[in-house]
């Protein structure tokens, strides 16, 4: 009888908590007809009610934060302290929070942008004015905020939440080092603090890297159908890049709403929103370069329909809530996963059909390779990283430590992190130190890492020739209990299955439009205008400005472009090969990039007087060519050269790193000039073949100004990146 009333009592506080919890959700909502979906009580139950952790996986649109702002008024109900959101983006932390404000819920952030406001928050937090703190990632290994401000929000927040969970583990498309201090908070937080994971982008394989992370078999894992009834999957294969842009232009007004149209590269936004413009789209390029403010104005533009598309790249991706009528994707994402990813952008809210189309390229598997060259760096460079911090014995700053190691500012700042994350190096005021603490370089780990990237690209490049439900094939991908339970199951809205015909024509006239768009050669090479900084420290006496400068030269295109990029990517190709040894193309200028460059010198027109090439121990023949060809139609002389004297330094010795590429360029490069006067007083057309940092043609300038020159412009083929 006793064990009956208590089982009740217990069902009866359970049936109060869940109604507490759905007054909350209509508030949240602002409609009283809503209920909590079974596995949204499951969660909120089992972080207010048993203080456990769970792990979330389920689609966009599903109410994952629904789950953690209700637990949060619960919690704080009851007395515990503030929520500590973890966001990787601003755009779903401002999301977020107007979203938690309608529930009445005080919100405020800790992020790159509001630096002036931390002092503010910190004393609202203290004087228990804040009920969710939402913080970057980048925010916990943050030196003051890792030291003073964390260890208070472990000891008093009432519930943690890791949103976007699948950046936590390196197996999911889009892993993070920041999130890794995540591992290190989890095991600081005192008994009893519930912690909710949540994510709509996880495979099996991910899904168990995080609930292991989180408190393995103790972690509740609720995994639930990844199917979005709004979407309308369909690819679009079509040859040429013009024929692409023309299917958008010809298309995009056709599309409901205003939508994302996304792209694998900054420089494709810039050229196919340039293209849609001149066609009388209203679009407006987006990507991780936009200044912030025009991010947020152009963000709201999208929500409010003010414009039809936001040609983007992936930094307008997570977290970014709108009620889309459609996403078109100009390349394929190098993973199935990071593709769902995208496409959840589309169909969400009240819209009930939502298009995403795929228009893939033969490029797409070079701008993948591109980027699976930035992976974590092999072990020799990682020791040497580790040598020179234990060696200089104080901290150093990522800027003083460049120099010192061949990586660029960006890979050298990941590598670090995660160095940091496993105890090797530690981050403090003023820069890094060396821990002394042995490191193991998990070389098996990177290996089947970078074997699961093959292997979610060979994924990828099936589903585009898939003859079977598109739906179907990416629930699948990331093993959606409910598909794989039922191998039959069909979506019927894609192309394959009946639910969306797509008009494959493009008009002659904007197939046009875009060859004479893509065809207008002409990237303007901006100048370097300082010396990067610690050149002395590596025995190159130089810093501060630049001076003179090179004036703004020209390319024909970059490599990652739409139009001439194809050609130079054949041409340049090896330079991206592990096994580039005796494939280096080498000859004469290709007809159709020597037909593009005339046509940018009459567009162009510099104003020179000589020309001088750079040496090349890859490809002299085809940089030879070039200056020749240059002399014949502009009419003026080469009178000399930038000449390799020391070929044993490689052509791309230090070319992740600026400093370590100056130091090498100036023991590796001269200039031999016809005769001491040559380009005394005048005008130098300097010709190369790629310029990949700049800093091969800025010695050569540095050394023709200190001949004499008057102007020193760079002309190359190409421009990496």
């Amino acid at each position: 009888m006793e064990q009956t009333a208590t089982a009740e009592t217990v069902e009866n506080g359970m049936s109060t908590v869940r109604e507490q919890a759905e007054q909350h959700l209509r508030a949240l909502v602002g409609r009283d007809d809503v209920r909590l979906h079974d596995d949204q009580w499951a969660a909120i139950a089992a972080l207010v009610v048993d203080r456990r952790r769970a792990l979330v996986v389920q689609r966009t649109g599903w109410g994952k934060s629904a789950v953690y702002f209700i637990a949060t008024l619960l919690l704080r109900g009851q007395g515990a302290g503030p929520t500590v959101i973890i966001s990787p983006l601003l755009a779903l932390m401002r999301n977020q929070i107007a979203a938690a404000e309608r529930a009445g819920i005080r919100a405020m952030t800790v992020n790159s942008t509001n630096i002036e406001q931390w002092d503010e928050v910190h004393a609202a937090i203290a004087a228990g004015e804040v009920d969710v703190l939402l913080v970057s990632p980048e925010r916990l290994n943050n030196p003051g905020f890792r030291d003073e401000v964390l260890p208070r929000l472990a000891a008093t927040c009432g519930l943690l939440v890791v949103d976007e969970a699948h950046c936590i583990s390196d197996w999911g498309h889009d892993f993070r080092p920041d999130y890794r201090r995540i591992r290190t908070l989890l095991g600081e937080l005192p008994d009893g603090i519930p912690v909710l994971a949540t994510t709509a982008t996880a495979n099996q394989r991910v899904t168990d890297d995080v609930a292991e992370q989180l408190g393995g078999r103790e972690t509740l894992v609720l995994r639930g159908s990844l199917d979005r009834a709004s979407l309308r999957l369909g690819v679009v294969r079509l040859r040429t890049a013009e024929q692409r842009l023309a299917w958008l232009s010809d298309h995009l007004a056709e599309q409901a709403g205003s939508g994302i149209i996304y792209c694998l590269t900054v420089a494709a936004t810039q050229e196919v929103a340039d293209y849609l413009r001149s066609r009388g789209h209203q679009v407006a390029a987006y990507s991780g370069q936009t200044e912030q403010t025009e991010r947020l104005a152009l963000e709201q533009a999208l929500i409010d329909g003010e414009v039809k598309a936001l040609v983007a790249t992936s930094a307008l991706g997570m977290g970014f809530d709108a009620a889309l009528g459609f996403v078109v994707n100009l390349g394929a994402p190098d993973s199935p996963v990071a593709y769902y990813q995208q496409v959840g952008r589309a169909g969400r809210g009240a819209v009930a059909e939502a298009p995403v189309v795929l228009l893939p390229a033969t490029e797409d598997r070079d701008i993948w390779a591109y980027f699976a060259s930035l992976a974590f760096p092999r072990e020799a460079v990682v020791r040497e990283t580790l040598g020179v911090l234990a060696e200089e014995g104080r901290p150093m700053s990522t800027a003083a430590l460049e120099p010192r190691v061949d990586l660029s500012r960006t890979r050298l700042e990941t590598m670090l992190k995660v160095l940091d994350v496993d105890g090797a190096v530690r981050r403090v005021k003023g820069g890094w130190e060396a821990t002394g603490q042995e490191w193991v370089y998990d070389e098996e780990r990177y290996r089947r890492v970078a074997q699961a990237r093959a292997a979610e690209q060979q994924a990828m490049l099936d589903y585009l020739a898939t003859d079977e439900c598109r739906m179907a094939y990416l629930r699948r991908q990331l093993d959606d209990p409910e598909v794989l339970a039922d191998p039959g199951w069909t979506c019927g809205r894609c192309d394959r299955c009946g639910g969306l015909e797509l008009d494959l024509e493009t008009s002659a006239e904007a197939v046009s439009a875009a060859a004479d768009r893509l065809a207008r050669p002409g990237v303007p090479l901006q100048p370097r205008k300082l010396w990067p900084t610690g050149l002395p420290t590596i025995g190159v006496d130089l810093k501060g400005r630049i001076n003179p400068p090179l004036e703004e030269g020209r390319a024909i295109a970059r490599l990652t472009d739409l139009g001439h990029g194809a050609a130079l990517r054949e041409l340049f190709a090896a330079d991206y090969s592990e096994h580039a040894e005796g494939r280096v193309k080498d000859g004469p200028v290709p007809d159709s990039l020597a037909r593009a460059m005339v046509t940018m010198l009459g567009d162009w027109r510099p104003e020179i007087e000589v020309i001088v090439a750079a040496g090349s121990v890859r490809r002299g023949a085809l940089v030879a060519d070039l200056a020749a060809g240059l002399s014949r139609y502009l009419g003026k002389p080469v009178v000399g050269g930038w000449t390799v004297v020391d070929p044993s330094i490689p052509p791309d010795k230090g070319a992740t790193n600026s400093a370590q590429r100056v130091a090498a360029v100036c023991r590796r490069s001269d200039l031999r000039l016809d005769s001491p006067d040559a380009v005394a007083g005048r005008r130098v057309l300097v010709v190369d073949d790629l310029w990949v940092t700049g800093w091969s043609l800025t010695l050569a300038g540095g050394a023709l100004y200190d001949a004499g020159a008057e102007q020193v412009v760079p002309l190359v083929l190409g421009v990496s990146g």
